[in-house]
């Protein structure tokens, strides 16, 4: 295997044991940076995508009802997750509106308790996913479900290239510096599954993802002055969000 192809497995590797929780073979060292690994998130976003669509598909193929079947489809998705990035959108929106301080807020962002905001947006976020997921078709639904994941773990190394550490530890620091190529191959990957899957809406549904990844950018730039782990986990969880309901009402 030459060192190349053994790099990008090894950061293959790396980025589905930092972005999921399926039991997998203990990393090699030395292990690289984060950041390096993030050219594969929206493929990590696919497999997580392909199990929450197995999910929906089979709970309407035993008589579920479509409800049922959306809360048990982005039940899967949590579970394989670990509910990572919406942990993220919790300690963002609690930090960004809990304090007019940038200092304060980065100490917010830190607490692992759940405020007012942060239980707000998850209760959101989730309700807006399933109330999308509810009104879709068994098909249009599964090819939403494998879609949206990817694109919205395309948005985390771009966010990462756009914004700098808003602090000099954390995993927004380790994360190390976002390569040019690592965001390309990623939005390249994203929109290749989107385009492939779902068509011209999957390409609109990557559009929506990058210019709210832009403005998310601004926002975090504003309010505490660059990126944290848990920025680059919110602004998934919210490209995600976006693109589910996007490509359901599109009819995919």
């Amino acid at each position: 295997m030459t060192p190349f192809v053994r790099q990008a497995v090894d950061t293959l590797h790396l980025a589905f044991v930092f972005l999921t929780r399926l039991p997998l073979p203990r990393l090699r060292e030395p292990v690289a940076p984060v950041g390096l690994a993030l050219w594969a998130a929206p493929l990590v976003g696919v497999v997580i995508g392909a199990g929450m669509a197995v999910v929906w598909t089979v709970a309407h193929a035993v008589g579920l009802t479509a409800p049922v079947a959306a809360g048990l489809a982005l039940g899967t998705g949590l579970l394989l997750t670990g509910g990572l990035h919406e942990d993220g959108l919790a300690d963002v929106a609690d930090g960004f509106w809990g304090s007019h301080r940038r200092e304060r807020r980065l100490e917010i962002l830190r607490d692992s308790r759940l405020g007012t905001y942060g239980a707000l947006a998850l209760i959101l976020i989730l309700g807006l996913r399933w109330a999308a997921l509810s009104g879709a078709s068994v098909p249009d639904g599964a090819l939403a479900l494998l879609v949206a994941p990817a694109l919205g773990r395309a948005t985390l190394p771009l966010t990462l290239a756009l914004l700098p550490p808003a602090r000099s530890d954390g995993l927004g620091a380790g994360a190390g510096k976002m390569p040019g190529w690592g965001v390309l191959v990623a939005w390249a990957l994203a929109a290749g599954i989107a385009m492939t899957a779902t068509g011209g809406s999957g390409l609109q549904a990557a559009t929506a993802a990058g210019v709210l990844v832009l403005g998310w950018s601004w926002l975090a730039w504003r309010k505490i002055g660059g990126q944290t782990g848990d920025v680059l986990g919110a602004g998934a969880a919210l490209a995600e969000t976006l693109c589910l309901i996007w490509l359901v009402a599109s009819g995919h």
